[in-house]
């Protein structure tokens, strides 16, 4: 289902599809808030050892899924746009060798404004690619040396507008609630953002996530961030503000032009299918009524090790039945402004929702009901997304 800008809900085609995610694990400087897996190698990566792996664990994955129609593929990260534009091309070829690949899918590949080069990016458009999802975080340059960044504004407005002349489509990320953001501020650059932008914006909020250099530093009082309500307070300015201007929320954390949402994200949230290729990549392939979860081995010359050894980096092979499917399409699905299809829930769970908790979310205004056919999460629901998951998954 998708939105219009007016709140008319289309019908979707029930089919969430099936995506390809490729996980390029390295970086030029891991950021001090990322928790992703991604990898500093100070000397350069054997790209061409590297496709050959990709190319062995996308054979182990064809044998999981069998005959697939790929309706998306994703090269995240790490920093993908430090690849050469012949391993991009060579990992499509396989990718297109593997399932059937139709012309004109989405194909999107992660880039940060720091590792632009437009020999390299019309590079990426030959191979195939045609959406660029770009690392910007911040418009203003004391915040973005606070996130480490290695791009000033000036740099990464120039990879914007390079983006913007070379691929068809183009989303960048930005994080909000930064040390001493006020809402107005974050006004202001928000609606640079949005006439900087195409169809598409992923805005976050800064989180501090165990394990990260942030984590220390803000254990230890050397900053903060806005406390809950002014976190709410920008969460709902955000909302608002791209609206507003015609790029309103489609899932908590990103906004599109209606019909110009992530094809391959909407696959995960929509609880579809995927191969999770290379280090430390997840995956979801339906065998039947069961679906097996996947997880690859994190490091890359340990994944590199496994898979020239056996043919895959796979380290976690899990089926899963229909109770726990019931709620991961819970958990993915309450993300989205569309909610969740409760007849896929039902016959999942084999139970409807315990109707004295969904009582009381719809007496605190936290969800609703899009007839009898959908539940999804109000913008009040959102703020507390977590807790209502909690409560609808009892």
């Amino acid at each position: 289902m998708m939105l219009h800008a007016d709140g008319q809900i289309l019908p979707d085609t029930g089919d969430p599809g099936f995506g390809v995610y490729l996980h390029w694990p390295f970086c030029a400087a891991k950021c001090p808030y990322c928790d992703f897996n991604s990898h500093v190698r100070h000397q350069p990566v054997d790209q061409p050892r590297f496709v050959e792996a990709f190319l062995k664990e996308m054979a182990a994955a064809r044998e999981l899924s069998g005959p697939r129609t790929v309706t998306s593929i994703f090269i995240g990260g790490g920093t993908p746009s430090l690849m050469q534009p012949a391993t991009v091309e060579a990992i499509l070829n396989g990718v297109a060798n593997t399932w059937h690949v139709p012309a004109g899918i989405e194909i999107t590949l992660e880039a940060n404004p720091s590792s632009v080069e437009a020999e390299r990016f019309r590079g990426y458009r030959a191979a195939g690619v045609n959406r660029v999802s770009m690392g910007v975080q911040a418009l203003n340059d004391r915040d973005l040396k606070f996130l480490g960044r290695l791009h000033n504004v000036e740099e990464a407005l120039t990879a914007i507008r390079l983006a913007r002349e070379i691929f068809p489509r183009m989303s960048f990320d930005l994080i909000y609630a930064r040390p001493g953001q006020t809402v107005e501020a974050w006004n202001k650059e928000l609606v640079e953002a949005i006439n900087l932008a195409v169809d598409h914006l992923s805005l976050y909020q800064l989180t501090i996530e165990e394990g990260t250099p942030f984590f220390g530093l803000h254990k230890a009082g050397k900053f903060t961030v806005p406390d809950g309500d002014q976190s709410a307070a920008l969460y709902e300015a955000t909302q608002e503000i791209t609206a507003r201007h015609g790029m309103p929320a489609y899932e908590v954390s990103n906004h599109a032009v209606p019909g110009s949402e992530s094809r391959h994200n909407l696959t995960y949230w929509r609880y579809g299918d995927y191969a999770g290729i290379g280090p430390g990549a997840h995956g979801r392939i339906s065998r039947g009524r069961q679906k097996i979860a996947t997880a690859t081995e994190r490091n890359p010359e340990a994944w590199l090790s496994l898979v020239e050894a056996r043919g895959h980096g796979m380290i976690d092979h899990e089926l899963l039945d229909s109770e726990e499917q019931a709620d991961e399409l819970l958990l993915m699905g309450l993300r989205l402004r569309e909610g969740v299809d409760l007849a896929r829930w039902q016959a999942l769970s084999g139970r409807d929702p315990d109707p004295k908790r969904e009582q009381l979310l719809l007496d605190h205004g936290f969800i609703e009901r899009l007839g009898n056919s959908r539940l999804r999460c109000t913008p009040s629901g959102m703020l507390i997304l977590d807790s209502v998951v909690a409560d609808l998954a009892c």
